[in-house]
């Protein structure tokens, strides 16, 4: 049986059920056994593997009461984006390299169907006047979806995956992103409250470093986190708060923004507050908060490196104030940040930590910095494999005021 022929059969099973069972009054253990009967039926005296037969099941199903093809595929773990413009064409990330699949979606409004569906599921709405919305699924993983107009090849939807096993940095260290000795000196970084802001490109971990650092948070500290969608999970926090934006809705109102959220945690008696990224004038009320006594604040953002993530920076000031004098912004920054973490995702698919930087202050008109250790390949590299290590660069630690006040006696 072929692709489209088993495609036929879906169908043909999906608008029989439709047709001839209570949906309404069928719970979903009742409705999966209907459904698996009937398909034997169908198949009764034809040859048809095991697993084909379970594959049919699954898709009927699921076009009722799931997603679709769609579920098949966030069920593959070793798959970590998912990428859908329009019904026909699905391209997907599996091990580092992104490749296009044989599924598609029956037709555009099946895969709008899908869509409602997702957004729905998180309280959002998206149509029309609202064509673009950043969403979540259910088990943590992190949606964007685009419609037409904007969208000119159809519905798009892009998905990146919710690992299920919880990342911690020992996880970090088997997959080579960083080293042992690098994450004893981070996690004292993180217990004596210096602020971290990680940078990277998309796709470089930025989120997944931040979950697995905010994990050596002293567990009796009152945290709250801010995203756009919720993706962090910390676990063993019993005082955690986690806020989450809200897009408009139909008529234009209700929006919260991270901004908003920024400025309401304030008032919340945070010991820290977690920002999941800073993309626009938010960036002001969270270095604003760095400054207020809100230390061991942690953050993502968007950059090619350190250096130039303080550049983007300014600039993300500048979208919230822009009347505000550069040198202000500057004096702002190099108060607030203390470290920067560079991530970087390779040729070969891979994700390492690039560059850890010290801020050391504001001199001569600009933030001056101190860079701590910088990845380097050795020569064991090849044009498709990326070799080598997070290399000390021979300078110390500058600012060690934080360690005596937590009582860490350490050289870093």
């Amino acid at each position: 049986m072929d692709f489209d022929r088993e495609q036929e059969l879906v169908a043909e099973i999906k608008k029989y059920v439709a047709d001839n069972m209570p949906l309404g009054s069928m719970g979903d253990d009742e409705l999966e056994e209907s459904i698996r009967l009937i398909v034997d039926r169908r198949m009764d005296g034809a040859y048809c593997a095991i697993e084909r037969r379970v594959s049919i099941v699954r898709q009927v199903y699921s076009q009722i009461r799931g997603f679709g093809l769609l579920d098949s595929i966030m069920t593959d773990d070793s798959i970590t984006d998912v990428m859908i413009n329009g019904h026909e064409n699905i391209f997907i990330e599996k091990d580092g390299a992104v490749e296009r699949i044989d599924m598609r979606f029956e037709s555009q409004r099946r895969l709008e169907d899908v869509i409602h569906r997702v957004v729905g599921l998180a309280g959002r709405e998206v149509n029309q006047s609202s064509p673009i919305v950043d969403t979540r699924l259910p088990d943590g993983s992190r949606v964007n979806v685009v419609l037409p107009p904007v969208a000119l090849c159809g519905p798009t939807m892009t998905i990146r995956k919710f690992s299920k096993a919880p990342m911690t940095v020992d996880r970090l260290i088997r997959l080579g992103s960083i080293t042992p000795e690098l994450t004893e000196k981070l996690e004292l970084l993180v217990r004596a409250k210096y602020n971290i802001l990680i940078s990277g490109g998309t796709g470089a971990g930025k989120t997944t470093f931040l979950n697995a650092l905010s994990n050596y948070i002293p567990k009796h500290e009152r945290i709250i986190t801010i995203e756009d969608s919720a993706e962090l999970r910390l676990y063993g926090l019993d005082n955690l708060v986690r806020l989450e934006t809200r897009n408009a809705n139909a008529s234009g109102a209700g929006r919260i923004t991270i901004q908003e959220l920024i400025r309401a945690s304030l008032r919340m008696r945070p010991e820290r507050i977690v920002v999941g990224e800073v993309r626009g004038g938010e960036a002001l009320d969270m270095l604003q908060a760095m400054n207020t006594g809100h230390d061991g604040s942690l953050s993502t953002g968007h950059a090619n490196s350190a250096r130039d993530m303080l550049s983007r920076l300014e600039t993300m000031v500048l979208q919230g104030a822009a009347g505000l004098p550069l040198e202000a912004i500057r004096q702002q920054i190099a108060s607030a940040i203390d470290i920067l973490v560079h991530l970087s995702r390779m040729r070969d698919g891979s994700r390492k930590v690039m560059e850890i930087t010290e801020v050391t202050g504001y001199e001569g008109g600009a933030v001056a910095l101190n860079p701590l250790y910088s990845f380097e390949e050795d020569g064991f590299s090849t044009p498709g494999r990326v070799s080598g290590s997070l290399v000390r660069t021979g300078n110390s630690l500058i600012n060690a005021r934080k360690f005596k006040l937590a009582g860490i006696d350490i050289t870093f």
